[in-house]
């Protein structure tokens, strides 16, 4: 294949093969990895909030009136109250927000290029969290930070794909290292963010994530020389190269591609109940006091990102040294087994719930235990499943596919929204058991999945 066939995505990856300057990596996935740990700083602070802002402040009498356009905004919804309108609008907004990177991806591939796409995004998401700190602008907030996430998701993670040759090896590692990143800037958001949110007021911690964004927008400049070389700054007789047109085979991993989406989405969605469902029952059930002192409820959010970051290094490390034995599973036995963790991890809050004595706080050996073994079990799923789309794309649409992996977080948003709504109408112990099933539904079509396409999934 020559490089004008490969549509810009050769160019300078000769030069980053020899190049190990960051962890034994190209620098550029360190400007890359520390751009997107700031992003997520920011994103994660802003969610950690959401929905407990929300439900204990915003949509109150004397606040939500305060809300530009809320009337004709609150008609989608029907006639829900309280929790469920919260869990509804932070569903839909975190359904927006993993939609849209399909859309920015056909931008950065067909009309600006993956750097202007993602500068865009940054811009208009540090708008977003800075309108979020005035009650009046809540919704032109949520809507700045579902464009801005369009632009900048699936064209930062496709950059990372292209720093390597499809036979460098390096490239899992990029992706657990990304990963790692995503987890250090969750780590610190409830930490700093949530903290200030909840204890002094919300409006601060909106503001710091703010910041944050302002951040990742000063690292990922300072590192345009290091990034891959994209069509859009190449000319061949003042036109932009044109990638090489699909193949039946091109068309068909994209097929596979999509036919992944729905199952993904499934299984995603008891892990995505964390930023919902689960908030509002740590909030009123948990026994947070440690000396005194009542902890915040975002900081379940940071307990999450430690666990799941040690598990990301753990079972990248375990299969580095599973395959000096054995031959290492590939990326649907990963993702199946981390499917069958999820099943676990649900149980364990199926468990806190049935040994809740009345009139008791929740203790947190079971939903420290939970955290544990979902974090195990997602640490299979999530960079393995990125990766297993990366290497599945077409070149020609490298951002659109990994934008199209997001779809599976849009889907699984979604249901999160309507399926936060039955926390307060339905037993809670039940609530989780039915989350068990979900992931226990989509384990056992990955299965399927596997079986029928283990001869496809191989040839690529």
């Amino acid at each position: 294949m020559t490089i004008t066939e490969t549509s810009g995505l050769a160019t300078g990856i000769d030069e980053n093969k020899h190049d190990k300057s960051f962890l034994g990596h190209p620098k550029g996935l360190g400007f890359l990895a520390f751009t997107e740990a700031w992003e997520r700083f920011s994103y994660y602070g802003m969610q950690s909030l959401l929905v407990l802002y929300m439900a204990k402040h915003l949509l109150l009498p004397g606040h939500i009136e305060n809300i530009a356009f809320f009337s004709s905004f609150r008609k989608l919804f029907g006639n829900l109250e309280g929790a469920a309108l919260s869990s509804a609008i932070f569903g839909t907004y975190a359904a927006m927000v993993y939609f849209t990177p399909t859309l920015g991806g056909l931008i950065a591939d067909k009309l600006l290029g993956k750097r202007k796409t993602v500068l865009a995004g940054a811009l208009f998401m540090a708008l977003g969290h800075f309108l979020m700190a005035f009650e009046v602008s809540f919704l032109i907030a949520l809507l700045s930070l579902v464009i801005g996430s369009g632009l900048f998701k699936g064209n930062l993670a496709s950059q990372i794909g292209s720093l390597y040759k499809p036979s460098d090896l390096r490239r899992a590692d990029a992706f657990q290292i990304y990963y790692l990143a995503i987890n250090a800037g969750v780590i610190a958001a409830p930490l700093i963010a949530g903290t200030l949110g909840e204890k002094i007021g919300w409006h601060w911690g909106f503001g710091a994530a703010g910041v944050g964004m302002l951040i990742a927008i000063a690292i990922y400049l300072a590192g345009q020389k290091y990034l891959p070389t994209e069509e859009f700054d190449k000319t061949v007789k003042s036109e932009r190269v044109k990638p090489a047109p699909m193949t039946k085979d091109d068309w068909l991993m994209f097929a596979i591609i999509v036919l992944l989406v729905p199952v993904m989405a499934i299984g995603l969605l008891p892990n995505q109940e964390i930023f919902n469902a689960y908030l509002l029952w740590g909030d009123r059930d948990f026994g947070l006091e440690f000396m005194g002192q009542t902890l915040p409820t975002t900081w379940l959010i940071t307990l999450d990102a430690i666990v799941s970051v040690s598990f990301l290094a753990i079972v990248a490390l375990f299969f580095r040294w599973y395959a000096t034995k054995w031959q290492e599973p590939d990326e649907l036995t990963k993702i199946i087994i981390g499917m069958i963790f999820g099943i676990g991890g649900m149980l364990c809050l199926y468990m806190a719930a049935i040994t809740k004595a009345e009139g008791e706080k929740i203790g947190l050996f079971w939903p420290v235990a939970f955290h544990f073994v979902n974090s195990i079990g997602f640490a299979m799923v999530l960079p393995v499943a990125l990766a297993l789309f990366v290497r599945l794309a077409p070149k020609q649409l490298s951002s659109t596919v990994t934008g199209i992996y997001t779809l599976s977080f849009f889907v699984a948003n979604g249901l999160v929204g309507y399926i936060g709504g039955f926390f307060e109408k339905m037993p809670v112990a039940d609530f989780w058991l039915m989350h068990a099933g979900f992931a226990a539904f989509s384990a056992a079509v990955f299965i399927v999945l596997k079986i029928a396409l283990r001869k496809k999934l191989a040839v690529v």
